[in-house]
């Protein structure tokens, strides 16, 4: 039996990465800042953390924050691994980030070269986007009574179970670097996805292609943030949707 710690554990990846890993007979530990006994804010480190790491095979590293500090918590857990004597960190990233010049992605690479350069063993696995964080996207978006879009930019997202699955088999193996990508099953317009929410949902909105200006819209434009040749998801958007949604909504 293998003891992993599993930062972010109670978040969307995490949670399920660690049902997982319970699944298949894994004593794993849950490390968030409201998680009991591992409650640790892991950009500020603490003694809690060097608590959490003791004794842990393998580490993986699903916390991440659009509010920042990701960098430091990096830091701070490599640290404490090291000390610790763990033989693998494995970390979730995105599909794209050294390639869109966006600041959160800008982050996620910098991470990225923190484990490498950290002489741990490491696995790094980069994804395309969720299908929860699409339909969080177009829930904000769906607000006006008209839904303004990027123009021109496509997506792929992917089931996060499927996710989580994969990071897990990962995270048993001996560390392999980057592995390789992971993208959802399908390469979609933006607009072909808005209008599955629309109707999954039951709103009515007309759709307004907008264009944007910037590296990162010219970067996501280019479809720096898809993998065509590794769509090996199968959960598709529309069955993401019936599953949360259930059947159409009278329209409002």
């Amino acid at each position: 039996m293998t003891t992993i710690l599993v930062t972010g554990g109670t978040g969307t990846l995490g949670r399920l990465v660690t049902r997982r890993l319970r699944a298949d007979g894994h004593e794993v530990r849950v490390l968030s800042r409201h998680s009991q006994p591992y409650a640790v804010d892991l950009r500020t480190g603490g003694s809690g953390l060097d608590a959490a790491v003791a004794g842990v095979d393998t580490v993986v590293h699903c916390a991440s924050s659009p509010r920042g500090g990701d960098e430091q918590a990096a830091g701070h857990l490599i640290g404490a691994a090291r000390r610790a004597g763990v033989g693998h960190l494995a970390y979730i990233s995105v599909v794209g980030v050294d390639r869109v010049p966006l600041g959160y992605y800008r982050t996620k690479l910098a991470v990225e070269r923190r484990i490498e350069e950290s002489g741990l063993g490491w696995t790094i696995l980069r994804t395309t986007q969720f299908h929860d964080l699409l339909a969080q996207v177009f829930q904000v978006l769906a607000k006006p009574p008209v839904m303004a879009l990027p123009a021109g930019v496509a997506d792929q997202p992917v089931e996060v179970a499927e996710v989580a699955g994969r990071l897990a088999e990962l995270a048993l193996g001996g560390p392999v670097g980057r592995a390789e990508d992971m993208g959802g099953p399908q390469v979609r317009s933006l607009e072909s996805l808005a209008r599955a929410y629309l109707s999954a949902t039951g709103r009515r909105r007309p759709l307004l292609r907008v264009p944007l200006a910037g590296a990162a819209y010219r970067g996501f434009r280019a479809g720096h943030h898809l993998t065509p040749g590794l769509a090996v998801g199968e959960g598709t958007f529309e069955e993401y949707l019936a599953a949360r949604f259930g059947g159409a909504h009278p329209g409002r």
